[in-house]
């Protein structure tokens, strides 16, 4: 049976607003998608700004994903008398990842800011969110396409500073080897001419 996998990267929420009155804010995130729901760590916030760096990986049949339109992360404030207080909450649609991910093997959109609403309807704050879908019979290859793009991506970073340093390593090259020719060419003039000096000494 085909299945497929949700990679969700919770990277961090800036300007959200936490509930407690005393002491500092530690915020965690619920993550629920179909049946299955996570439990983000722990984050000390710096006020209104929370950071996870945390994965998380969702493992359905294809069957069950046509029928998973989003997943939902709802932030939570700690607070000293009871488990957490509610912050806000982000919902991601996966309709057209899932679709592009079972067509062509893989899908991923790249860590970018989503809005979190308030109980009130409002929004105040983002959370940032990556998401990969994967299905699982093209993962090889796939894993090698993802080795290629990384390489790839990290040749351009490269190449500027090679082309800075391209001329004047040439120009060092070139001098080097110069010298070392004029050398060698020393020191085989003084090589033949010693040995035609013995000579013309013992014929003599």
């Amino acid at each position: 049976m085909k299945r497929g996998l949700l990679e969700v990267f919770l990277v961090d929420a800036h300007g959200i607003t936490h509930t407690n009155f005393i002491g500092s804010p530690v915020y965690y995130v619920l993550l629920q998608c179909g049946i299955k729901e996570y439990r983000s760590k722990m984050s000390k916030g710096d006020n209104d700004n929370a950071l996870w760096n945390q994965k998380f990986v969702f493992d359905f049949p294809m069957s069950q994903w046509k029928k998973l339109t989003y997943i939902k992360f709802r932030i939570m404030d700690k607070e000293l008398f009871k488990d957490g207080g509610f912050v806000g909450e982000t919902i991601i649609h996966l309709g057209g990842i899932i679709t592009e991910g079972r067509d062509r093997g893989y899908m991923e959109i790249k860590p970018a800011p989503y809005n979190v609403v308030l109980e009130d309807d409002t929004f105040k704050g983002e959370l940032k969110v990556g998401l990969r879908f994967i299905a699982t019979d093209k993962l090889q290859r796939k894993a090698w396409e993802l080795k290629m793009e990384a390489k790839n991506r990290e040749e351009p970073m490269v190449s500027p500073i090679l082309n800075l340093m391209k001329l004047p390593l040439l120009r060092f090259i070139a001098a080097w080897a110069r010298r070392q020719c004029l050398i060698n060419a020393k020191l085989l003039y003084c090589f033949v001419d010693y040995k035609q000096c013995s000579y013309f000494f013992i014929c003599s």
